[in-house]
């Protein structure tokens, strides 16, 4: 093709491999353009970690699909599992979001998967992962445990709620950051 020429983009992060005809007159900007189109297509893989991925995790763990759809990919998991708690669920589900179909999973799990962001919802989490590998940026937020509410069943949901609305405007944010 007279007045072409043909560019080669080698494996994007996807690991998709694409071959382009470019007008000479457009290349930079298309070039350009197609780097970022892609580059947002790909989606985030985030870990969020907690003690016993049953509360705070589940709850960030919905927030950041809720927030970041098509552009991310989320797990949670635990340095142990304790089961998906009923009063997250409820909190959750009492600001439109689902996590009933969640599961609790431990952290070794997903030991061989490649994160781009491990996110810690608790300081035992911290401190008890202080390695994982990859090259996943981590973040750290300790957000108070709700399953440690004492008092009226009212009193502990408001303690849920509570956490549920702090960890809502951090996964807000969060995804604002990266998106």
């Amino acid at each position: 093709m007279e007045g072409s020429k043909f560019y080669a983009i080698n494996q994007l992060h996807t690991g998709f491999g694409m071959l382009l005809i470019i007008q000479t007159k457009a290349q930079p900007a298309i070039i350009q353009s197609l780097f970022y189109f892609f580059d947002n297509m790909i989606k985030k893989k985030i870990l969020v970690l907690c003690t016993g991925n049953s509360c705070r995790s589940q709850m960030a763990h919905g927030y950041l699909e809720h927030f970041g759809g098509e552009q991310v990919e989320v797990y949670s998991a635990g340095v142990e599992t304790h089961g998906v708690n009923p009063r997250a669920i409820s909190s959750m589900r009492e600001d439109g979001i689902d996590i009933a179909h969640h599961t609790s999973n431990n952290l070794s799990e997903y030991i061989t998967l490649n994160f781009d962001y491990l996110i810690t919802v608790c300081d035992n989490a911290q401190e008890r992962c202080p390695v994982f590998p990859g090259k996943a940026t981590r973040l750290h937020h300790n957000f108070p445990d709700p399953a440690k509410a004492t008092g009226s069943e009212e009193e502990i949901m408001a303690a849920f709620r509570s956490t549920r609305n702090e960890i809502r405007s951090y996964c807000k944010d969060f995804i604002e950051s990266i998106t």
